[in-house]
């Protein structure tokens, strides 16, 4: 339905496993923390008599394999009160109700192994707000600027101050936190790993905190806002400023201006909301703007203020004798109500956007006339188990949804409602998405919802402008390096070609050196989108195809030396990018000539252990080749290599320098199984490669391959036997399997069966079966049917490999190197059973 209701809706739910003797403590409070490579994690308030209790445990998912969730001890004695991930998603602090702070980092850069190995403490205090330092990077979204072509004026940098710069100007990492007796703790990792702490009290008279939140300023300080937990209090805010001095941290605090919630002076409400529940700066680096919920047992009200300065009007008296300096007014810093909700059900969570977007009165009007929401609204959850999403500057309601418990009809006034016996379920911790389209909360039952957001929050759009919305923001994520999961949320198959061919079209529009940053970006986000259309399934093997050639040319390329080491001003792999493509020859000797053979000389140690990499480019040469002749089927993988001159472009160059180290040694050369002994297949493929590579070489001029090539292409079979290639597998994650919109319900710790998946079934021709022998699709080695290695599998595109590297080898150290931390397409690395087949 459009309007509010249509605006939200559940993706899937994720819960655990029903056991006799749990149960669900109400008086723990729960939290979350959703990570920018979107990682979700969450504590539980499950007791369990027999078993460990889950309480203290941290649960890490990603939000493409909830079930597989990696439940850490944390260690953690009292409960977990803040859990906070870095700006790069790779680091989690968690904090807990004796003062004690943790900082996770991943083993062996694994998504699904942590360990903690550095933190502080402020012992016996509980700490009721955490953030790390801020590191200085601060974009803006203009979506005024949303056509424009330069992703630098669409996503622009603005000036902001780290906390804390090393010598050069470095950000400093570290975190600071808040405790309930009114402390506040700084801690600076050192690059050593040192970390140096500092505690100071917030000001001189110490009272109770029992809300705080923590925001920075462009100019590098930090503000602490905090209130004690009675709205008849005023909420408090400080002005912190960390040093670095002898070697010591060091904290300067100074009171700014407080304010005391409307609600508690307007005399229709004044007793009536006695609690402060809710304690939020906007945004972390908007210290300027501040919400507040007020709290009884039924009921609640939101507030919105906001920083100003505004003129001190002086008394007449004063006017005489003063100096007069410009007729200045003398300014103060005050703040003032922006907005503030009626009284609402009560609210047990707030979500706040993470989405920086610019806020400026056109960036505002642009984003209204066109419907895109994203960032704009912040959600409240309630008690009553529904969510709303309202406006963060306005308060007013954009879209909502009713949970399991609340479903009713939008007109009839909550108060005269009956409540329901016994508690309803409602999210007790909630958090957005980066790009604002999902949101996950996690319930009184421990269970873990994600739902969709609309970016237009349900207004119904016409095609293009829905595609204009998700485009922006997968160029926002392709320029910050975060994760689009939760904008493949809302892509419907009839969307995906229109989106990849507009990304293409946006991409080629940037500058060449912006182009390289983002080259195998753009392919890993092709490859995600072509996944969820039945048509455009076969694309996806052949951009995971393409990261793995450029990888690998980038590679064996930068093993070439030049011979003498005053080197001209091109490297032995531009010239060699020079010369073939210069050299049109379709035979490979005539081309070998124009190059500098010394160059390419290697240990023979080296050559032979590049031998797997080197087959996988002869192997799928032969394959494209041979595939030529039936190149109306779109559905093969490979297809679209055949009219990609760069990519085979790329190919030509590589036969031409595996064709000289196979001078130095011949076992390196790729191994074809001929049906005459005297046939020379490298030369006879590296012919057939250059004539399909002239035919489309300029992307504006494509010619179809002639009669001639074709009728050559289809004798391959008959003279070489053409190899299987190993594709990757069409991934196991959940995202193919929400597009129907219809709920999934999964169980943590059980991987579901392969529901309703259709998309992949006509491909099963092309995916090893179980039971087949296993590949280890990164170092070409087969694995056997059932592998004795540790192996580990990428989180987005399903790639295998071994987690242990059984090469001692510099060159294949320097190809391991490549995707150590992440895979080639840039998905987090996850440890797999040792019974992964």
């Amino acid at each position: 339905p459009p309007g509010p209701a249509g605006g939200m809706d559940l993706a899937y739910v994720c819960e655990w496993e029903k056991k006799p003797k749990s149960n669900h403590c109400p008086s723990i409070p729960l939290v979350c923390a959703w990570s920018c490579r979107n990682l979700i994690a969450f504590t539980t308030d499950l007791r369990n008599e027999e078993e460990k209790d889950l309480t203290h445990m941290v649960h890490i998912i990603d939000t493409e394999h909830p079930w597989d969730v990696y439940s850490v001890n944390s260690g953690h004695t009292e409960v977990i009160t803040c859990l906070e991930w870095d700006q790069s998603g790779s680091r989690l602090l968690s904090a807990d109700a004796d003062g004690h702070i943790k900082c996770w980092s991943m083993t062996d850069h694994l998504a699904n192994s942590w360990e903690s190995t550095v933190g502080s403490v402020v012992e016996g205090d509980p700490v009721v707000a955490l953030s790390w330092l801020h590191n200085g990077v601060k974009l803006a979204l203009h979506v005024e600027k949303s056509g424009a072509s330069n992703f630098g004026e669409k996503f622009s940098r603005v000036k902001f101050s780290p906390s804390l710069t090393l010598f050069g100007g470095k950000p400093m990492e570290g975190w600071i936190a808040v405790t309930i007796s009114g402390l506040v703790t700084v801690s600076l990792l050192k690059p050593n790993g040192q970390v140096l702490t500092a505690t100071e009290s917030l000001c001189r008279l110490r009272c109770r905190v029992a809300l705080a939140d923590v925001a920075f300023t462009g100019g590098g300080n930090i503000v602490v806002a905090t209130s004690d937990g009675s709205s008849t209090s005023p909420v408090q805010f400080y002005k912190v400023c960390v040093s670095v001095v002898n070697e010591k941290c060091k904290i300067d605090t100074e009171i700014l201006p407080s304010l005391f919630m409307r609600c508690t002076t307007d005399p229709a409400r004044k007793d009536k909301y006695p609690a402060i529940t809710h304690l939020k700066f906007l945004a972390r680096d908007m210290s300027e703007q501040v919400l507040l919920c007020a709290s009884n047992q039924n009921n609640s009200i939101v507030e919105c203020w906001s920083l100003r300065k505004e003129g001190l009007p002086v008394n007449n008296i004063f006017q005489q004798i003063s100096p007069v300096v410009g007729d200045k007014q003398p300014m103060i810093l005050k703040w003032r109500i922006l907005s503030a909700t009626n009284d609402l059900d009560r609210v047990s969570a707030v979500a706040l956007p993470k989405l920086p977007i610019s806020l400026t009165n056109t960036d505002l009007k642009v984003a209204n006339d066109t419907k895109f929401f994203p960032g704009l609204g912040l959600a409240l959850a309630f008690h009553d188990g529904s969510v709303h999403i309202v406006h963060r500057l306005s308060l007013q309601m954009m879209a909502v949804f009713y949970g399991s418990s609340s479903q009713r009809p939008v007109d009839e006034p909550s108060l005269k409602r009956p409540r329901t016996a016994g508690p309803l379920v409602h999210f007790k911790a909630m958090q957005l998405s980066w790009t604002s389209l999902a949101l996950a909360g996690v319930d009184s039952h421990g269970k873990l919802s994600m739902l969709r957001i609309s970016p237009s929050m349900g207004h119904v759009l016409d095609m293009n402008m829905s595609l204009r919305h998700l485009l922006f923001l997968l160029e926002y994520c392709m320029v910050t390096g975060y994760d689009w999961w939760d904008i493949l949320l809302h892509v419907q198959p009839s969307m995906v070609q229109n989106l990849v061919e507009k990304l293409h079209e946006e991409y080629m529009r940037q500058n060449a050196a912006l182009q390289q940053v983002l080259s195998t970006r753009i392919v890993a986000m092709k490859a995600s989108l072509c996944k969820l259309s039945s048509s455009t399934i076969a694309r996806v093997c052949d951009y995971h195809a393409k990261l793995f050639l450029i990888a690998i040319s980038c590679t064996l390329k930068s093993l070439l030396r030049p011979h003498f080491l005053n080197t001209p001003d091109k490297s032995p792999g531009d010239r060699l990018t020079e010369i073939c493509s210069k050299i049109t020859d379709v035979d490979i000797d005539k081309v070998m000539i124009n190059l500098k053979t010394e160059e390419f000389v290697l240990e023979m140690t080296t050559l032979q252990s590049l031998q797997q990499l080197i087959q996988w480019v002869g192997d799928f040469v032969l394959y494209l080749l041979a595939s030529l002749p039936n190149q109306g089927s779109p559905v093969r993988p490979g297809h679209s290599f055949l009219r990609d001159g760069a990519s085979l472009g790329m190919f030509r160059e590589l036969m031409v320098v595996i064709r000289i180290w196979g001078l130095l040694k011949p076992s390196c050369l790729p191994v074809y199984t001929a049906t005459s002994d005297t046939q020379d297949s490298m030369s006879l493929l590296f012919r057939l490669l250059t004539k399909l590579w002239l035919c489309c070489r300029e992307e504006n001029h494509i010619t179809e391959p002639d009669d001639a090539l074709i009728d050559e292409c289809c004798l391959l079979p008959s003279q070489l036997l053409i190899p299987n290639i190993d594709w990757l597998p069409i991934n196991d994650g959940i995202i193919s399997k929400l597009q129907n919109k219809q709920l999934v319900r999964l169980q943590f710790g059980k991987a579901p069966g392969l529901i309703g998946h259709t998309v992949s079934s006509q491909f099963d021709a092309f995916v090893r079966a179980p039971g087949q022998p296993k590949i280890d699709h990164l170092r070409r080695l087969h694995l056997g049917a059932y592998p004795t290695e540790e192996c580990k599998s990428c989180t987005r595109c399903g790639c295998v490999t071994m987690l242990k590297s059984p090469n001692k080898v510099t060159a294949v150290k320097q190809w391991e190197q490549r995707w150590i931390k992440n895979c080639l397409c840039g998905g987090l690395w996850r440890k797999m059973p040792l019974s992964y087949s």
